[in-house]
């Protein structure tokens, strides 16, 4: 072949080959991988939907009834908007509505008002239940039924208790406690998005049953929130009211302790003074941080004024001078003049009178920045003794309002004390007798608004099961799992059956492809012979091209054909080409070196008694005793002969290659017929002898891994590989890979 050799990895025993050339994967290929094995999809589409339509229609109907009721907090005429927003960010209030209309006590209440332990028993106990038939669960069971025949389970001896065991004995729940049960666990509760109502739902198989418990739930709902906050508001009034007592007694005698103890110290103005001394200091003591935070202030400005000294350009850059308006408008007066003098400059001479006026005027204005700057720091060191002052006589009245301070506190210790005691008894009381009043007057009023805005009614149609929507979901679940099949199998499917494959894979040319014949009345081994002008022939007589175009000088004479195991067509496969190759007017001999199990003396009908195995054993050295002519072709055949005891040895032989050269000066072709390369080695000792060796693969049978190790030994025995040959290709599966086979026969059967 003119390819590129193939970069082989050796590892572990195997190799594996580089492609050269990157697959390409679209989205037909992925339809002609299900279109291929489309009754695998049919096949589970069909069974998942005849389970799902037969657990469908067994189940028993269900209807659901529907309530809405809207749920607000009792806020007595305030804010709608605020309670609106304020439900919105209270989460917890509507998960505790929801569980409580949930709740085993309203489900009691329910079956208590209604009667259903009752009067609707029967819609709750039945005597004697139907059996709806379930594919999963009669599956289940035998498939345990089945396990616990095969692996009985082993009796556990129980280990000798010590201690005496507690028995615990419950009794039985009542029908009441069973119903209301079955009720709880029933209802389904959802809330509208954005608002504050809920609907509340409950199935069951009887339409009027599901529509009845619905609405008396919402009663039942109602009556459980009142009696919750009566019940509570009972308690809370006794304790309150008791606590109340202890708290009065408790506060008369706090201002009895009170009023004796200023009584005994003549402290009956305390309250005022105790008011009037903490202002004082208070007072006293900021006036003391502000004079001292201004005296630091104006001791860092005369700091930078020392430091200055006589520059006048230092002191400038002070902050209190540079900001100071008045010298500010001087430097601008003083910039102006200067601008001035430059512009006469140019127009006059310097003792120009002009000139001089202008330096005049700006010698005045530097002599009043000078003198400004000397007044500013004049009242700078004013305000600092100034603020001296006003700090010393800060500090003594604070001292003196601290001292005030300190003798009346040794005298209000215990009057603080007293008061203090007596203050929280008074808030304590307050706070009692104003809770006692305000929950006697609201004791009638619920915390919670509740109205049913829309009642339930009877429902017409049952909710479970939709048939519509369980058979569309098996459906889509047959359907996906049927390509998902598809695509696992695919997967795991290691067989050679594209071309582009083996050729990216080998570096291999695929020299045709043969169509599958099986399951016809015609058989391969006379079907070219038959239909001469058949797609099949057709396909032949490619193969026949694509092997004399093979090689680049000329046309190989000497044709090993082999395979990789045994049933993949090898023997059909060169008894054809030998047909093709014969209609050029050409003379071909068949040497069927296949000494284990021979088939070309059956095809042609010919004796075996007599063949290869008698030459190379030595038995004979006339070649034309060996050669079969078959009548009305121009085909010869040299049959395997009995079946030697060590046919390596002989096709590895000289006397081999000698037939062989013998019969290329004979015959225009030489086709060799040799066993599978996977078990024995005879083909490999022929490679050596022969122009070329073609390997027929059987499609969709042959694995890849068959295929590595197969081609490994004939490229280590030096074999000149022309190609491969796809035998028994399905032409409906044909995809990606085959090179347009399938539109070839397509073309041919039209």
């Amino acid at each position: 072949s003119s390819k590129q050799p193939p970069i082989v990895i050796m590892q572990s025993d195997t190799f594996v080959e580089e492609y050269q050339q990157e697959s390409n994967t679209h989205l037909r290929d992925y339809f002609c991988i299900i279109l291929n094995r489309k009754w695998s999809v049919v096949t589970v589409l069909t069974i998942t939907l005849l389970l799902s339509g037969l657990s469908t229609y067994s189940k028993i109907p269900i209807y659901t009834a529907s309530t809405e009721v809207l749920i607000e907090k009792n806020m007595d005429g305030g804010n709608i908007e605020g309670l609106r927003l304020y439900m919105m960010w209270d989460p917890a209030f509507r998960l505790t509505q929801i569980e409580l209309i949930k709740s085993i006590n309203v489900a009691h209440r329910v079956v208590e008002n209604l009667q259903l332990d009752t009067k609707y028993r029967k819609f709750y106990f039945k005597k004697n239940p139907k059996t709806t038939f379930s594919p999963v669960n009669a599956i289940s069971n035998s498939l345990s039924a089945l396990i616990t025949r095969l692996f009985p389970a082993k009796a556990v001896p129980e280990p000798p208790s010590q201690e005496p065991e507690l028995s615990l004995q419950t009794e039985p729940h009542s029908d009441a406690y069973t119903i209301a049960s079955m009720i709880s666990g029933g209802l389904s509760i959802e809330q509208l998005p954005n608002t504050n109502i809920v609907t509340i739902k409950y199935s069951h198989e009887s339409p009027a049953i599901a529509r009845l418990v619905v609405n008396g739930v919402v009663q039942a709902y109602i009556e459980e929130t009142i009696d919750i906050k009566t019940s509570s508001t009972r308690k809370t009034i006794k304790w309150m009211t008791s606590k109340a007592k202890q708290e009065q007694y408790t506060l008369e005698e706090s201002e009895k302790a009170l009023q004796q103890y200023m009584r005994d110290h003549d402290i009956v103005t305390v309250e005022n003074k105790l008011a009037i001394y903490p202002e004082k200091l208070e007072v006293y003591s900021s006036q003391l941080i502000t004079a001292q935070a201004k005296e630091r202030g104006f001791k860092a400005i005369l700091d930078q004024i020392n430091s200055a000294g006589n520059d006048q350009q230092a002191l400038e850059r002070i902050p209190i001078v540079a900001n100071n308006a008045i010298l500010q408008n001087l430097r601008n007066q003083i910039f102006n003049a200067q601008q001035n003098i430059r512009e006469l400059s140019k127009q006059y001479g310097h003792k120009h009178p002009v000139l001089i006026e202008a330096k005049a005027e700006q010698a005045d204005l530097l002599r009043e920045k000078k003198v400004e700057i000397s007044r500013i720091i004049d009242s700078t060191r004013k305000a600092f003794e100034l603020v001296q002052i006003n700090a010393q006589n800060a500090i003594g009245l604070r001292d003196a309002a601290k001292e005030d301070m300190l003798k009346m506190n040794g005298l209000l210790v215990q009057y603080t004390l007293l008061n203090r005691e007596k203050e929280m008894n008074q808030t304590v009381y307050n706070a009692l007798s104003t809770t006692i009043k305000k929950t006697n007057v609201t004791a009638q009023t619920q915390d919670i608004k509740i109205w049913a805005i829309r009642k339930a009614d009877l429902p017409e149609t049952p909710s479970k099961p939709n048939k519509k929507e369980e058979l569309l979901r098996g459906l889509l679940i047959g359907l996906i799992g049927g390509i998902l099949l598809v695509f696992g199998l695919e997967y795991l499917d290691n067989t050679a059956k594209s071309g582009q494959v083996i050729e990216d894979r080998y570096n291999l040319t695929v020299l045709g492809s043969v169509e599958d014949l099986s399951g016809k009345s015609n058989s391969i081994d006379t079907y070219i012979k038959d239909h001469p002008l058949s797609p099949l022939a057709e396909s032949y007589r490619l193969i026949r091209s694509s092997i004399l175009f093979s090689s680049p000088d000329h046309p190989p004479r000497a044709i090993l054909l082999t395979s990789m195991v045994q049933q993949e067509g090898k023997t059909t496969t060169t008894t054809n080409l030998a047909h093709m190759l014969a209609q050029n007017d050409k003379n071909v001999v068949i040497i069927d070196c296949d000494m284990r199990r021979p088939r070309q003396h059956s095809l042609f009908g010919i004796d075996n008694t007599y063949g290869l195995s008698n030459y190379l054993s030595g038995n004979t050295d006339e070649t034309n005793t060996l050669i079969h002519s078959i009548p009305d072709e121009s085909i010869s055949l040299i049959t395997s002969g009995p079946n030697p005891p060590n046919p390596a040895e002989l096709l590895s032989s000289k006397r081999m290659g000698m037939i062989v050269e013998d019969l290329k000066e004979k015959y225009d072709f030489v086709l060799l017929d040799s066993p599978p390369v996977q078990q024995v080695t005879d083909s490999l000792m022929l490679t050596s002898i022969v122009d070329g060796t073609v390997i027929v693969i059987k499609a969709g049978k042959t694995t890849y891994d068959v295929l590595d190790s197969g081609i490994k030994k004939l490229r280590e025995s030096h074999a000149n590989l022309l190609g491969v040959i796809l035998n028994r290709l399905h032409t409906k599966k044909a995809g990606k890979g085959y090179y347009g086979y399938y539109g070839y026969y397509s073309y041919y059967r039209k």
